[in-house]
């Protein structure tokens, strides 16, 4: 699924050569990608020399896949994402980058606020998620660690 970029595989001296700096990336109206960001052309930092295979591209589209934010041309894909999934988007480019605390990178922000979402649902008193019982030996004593980060 992942491959060097054909401009790379004939490089024997990789330092220096990576695709790196702000790139544009076009996103898809009707996508998850576009969604979050809200405009058609974003432009993004990179760090990488590996790209999506393009010869699997149509069969991963085929599978589901949907290439949500691709190179201006199209012959990158950028993004992908799965359409039924609660938050399936994926990105070559590094939101790392830009993310500040006071302002998150659309990508985090929208990824966090998902998460947030599906944790509401489960479950939905309240109440702590059953998990392997802190006595499993019957001794009447659980095991775990205290706040301190001892164990007890």
């Amino acid at each position: 699924m992942v491959d060097l970029l054909p401009e790379q595989k004939e490089l024997s001296d990789m330092g220096g050569t990576m695709r790196l700096g702000a790139d544009p990336v076009r996103l898809y109206e009707g996508t998850r990608a576009f969604e979050i960001f809200g405009e058609g052309v974003i432009y993004k930092r990179h760090r990488h020399r590996y790209e999506v295979n393009m010869f699997l591209r149509t069969r991963l589209e085929d599978e589901g896949l949907v290439a949500g934010g691709t190179s201006p041309d199209g012959r990158l894909v950028e993004m992908v994402e799965l359409p039924d999934h609660p938050f399936y988007v994926a990105s070559q480019f590094h939101p790392e980058f830009n993310s500040r605390p006071n302002r998150p990178e659309p990508l985090f922000r929208e990824f966090v606020g998902a998460a947030a979402t599906h944790a509401g649902e489960h479950p939905a008193d309240g109440g702590e998620i059953a998990g392997p019982d802190p006595d499993a030996d019957g001794d009447g004593f659980e095991i775990g660690i205290s706040r301190s980060g001892e164990s007890r």
